[in-house]
């Protein structure tokens, strides 16, 4: 053979002309001078030939690095066995190599349908798609099944529900399918058997190649939340679409799925998956709320004013704007990712209350602060995402609330007497966050005297300072022996 065939098939073409040229000769003189060679020789001659030739195939063929180059060479494999089988030489062999090589063209299209899905990602906008007159809808139902009430009905611009790479992404899961197909062609293949591998290998490009595309677009970055809804209704328009992808298939090979031999495609499940995926990401990727954690110590320190900090009414602005694309996700993934928004909200609020890098914390900070809650307790009695139970998104700030109930009216009295009681009106107030924060206000005595120009009656409540730090400590190593 040639020294090198990688992705040559003109090399392979000229290594069979070679083969085949000599057994032809040596078959013609087998039948016009059986004395010159027997036909056990000439047929140890072809075993020998033929084990060689797998031999270098199998190493050849595997570097074949596109599908257009082994499918080239699949081509004149069939061609070089069926006529050397018409000369009555056995080529099983070489059409079980077929077979073999066939895992190796799916992985080579697995790769291919990879960087199409990601072009396909990288291309869309994310928004749902407008058709403007007939033409553009009767191109879209040529190359998806769309169906909806009425949609025929209704004037232009026709808007859907979906943006573009649905109708792609339907559209090369059936290119691909037809790229399998034209692989098996020639194999003498059984319409089962061609079902089979074609199933098989689209359960792959959906498990493996479109599952791991998706997963990777819903990770970047770069996305918002809009983005991430759009990709929920995305994938479930896919899901719904697997019916038609499933009739395809059966439309090609005759089998119906269900049969002895046929495997059902997993596109539901897959697309399942992805939007289970996509939806843990809206509820957990909390990238909009995360401008808290550029707020600067000096809101601590700061001093008070009539309304809410600037940065916290431009957050909820924002929320309520965004909010609104929640409408086209189930109403339980929205319930949880507003949930996750408030509670997220809560708990960057608190960590700013407590932080151990500010060391001091005013009065008056803490009554803008309170401003700043009051503003996120409306938010959540908004009903910003329908469906939630009375009183259960408010939740969200109750241990914020009660915590600056406790400091701005000053009722340690009623806190130290109530505490491990159920009735206790600060209850969710645990001693260690009281202690911490306290411990702030504390340091500020030694700055300047916080209570100085106050009522005796808030003269007082320095004199009680002192004493409920000494009692928070003792609850708290109480609780760690």
């Amino acid at each position: 053979p040639p020294a090198s065939m990688q992705d040559n098939p003109d090399a392979f073409a000229k290594y069979f002309y070679q083969i085949v040229g000599f057994f032809v000769v040596e078959d013609h003189v087998l039948h016009t001078a059986p004395n010159l060679i027997s036909r056990q020789v000439l047929d140890d001659l072809w075993e020998m030939a033929l084990s060689k030739l797998v031999a270098v195939l199998q190493t050849d063929s595997v570097y074949c690095s596109d599908a257009i180059s082994m499918m080239k060479v699949k081509n004149l494999i069939v061609i070089f066995a069926d006529t050397l089988k018409a000369y009555g030489f056995p080529v099983s062999r070489l059409f079980g190599l077929l077979m073999e090589m066939r895992d190796s063209y799916g992985e080579i299209l697995l790769k291919h349908w990879s960087k199409k899905f990601m072009e396909i990602f990288d291309e869309d906008n994310y928004t749902a798609m407008l058709l403007d007159n007939e033409v553009e809808v009767k191109a879209l139902l040529e190359t998806f099944p769309y169906e909806s009430p009425g949609f025929e009905s209704e004037k232009y611009p026709r808007k859907l529900p979906f943006s573009r790479f649905v109708p792609r992404i339907f559209g090369e899961m059936k290119r691909f399918i037809l790229s399998c197909l034209e692989y098996c062609e020639d194999l003498h293949l059984s319409s089962t058997e061609v079902d089979d591998m074609i199933r098989k290998s689209t359960n792959l490009l959906l498990t493996r190649t479109l599952a791991s595309s998706l997963q990777t677009l819903v990770q970047k970055p770069s996305l918002g939340l809009t983005e991430l809804v759009q990709i929920i209704v995305n994938t479930t328009h896919l899901e719904n679409s697997c019916q038609h992808i499933e009739e395809f298939v059966h439309s090609i090979t005759g089998v119906r799925v269900g049969s002895a031999h046929s495997a059902k495609l997993v596109g539901v499940s897959t697309f399942k998956d992805a939007r289970n995926g996509t939806e843990e990401q809206v509820v957990y990727d909390t990238q909009y709320v995360n401008a808290l954690v550029t707020i600067t110590q000096g809101v601590i320190n700061g001093q008070i004013t009539k309304y809410a900090s600037r940065y916290l009414l431009d957050l909820i602005a924002f929320l309520q704007h965004n909010f609104e694309v929640f409408t086209n996700l189930p109403s339980k993934v929205a319930q949880t990712a507003c949930m996750s928004a408030c509670r997220h909200i809560s708990a960057r609020l608190m960590e700013l209350v407590l932080d151990k890098d500010i060391k001091v914390v005013t009065m008056a900070a803490l009554q803008q602060f309170n401003l700043d809650v009051m503003q996120c307790e409306l938010f959540s009695n908004s009903e910003p995402v329908p469906g939630f139970r009375d009183g259960a998104l408010q939740m969200s700030f109750v241990e914020l609330r009660q915590l600056l109930d406790l400091f701005l009216s000053w009722d340690w009295s009623s806190y130290l007497a109530d505490y491990g009681s159920g009735n206790s009106k600060y209850l969710r107030v645990s001693p260690g966050t009281a202690l911490t924060l306290l411990e702030k206000i504390k340091e500020e005595r030694g700055h300047r005297n916080i209570f100085a120009s106050l009522s005796k009656q808030e003269r007082e409540k320095k004199k009680l300072l002192e004493t409920v730090v000494r009692q928070l400590r003792g609850i708290v190593n109480g609780k760690s022996i």
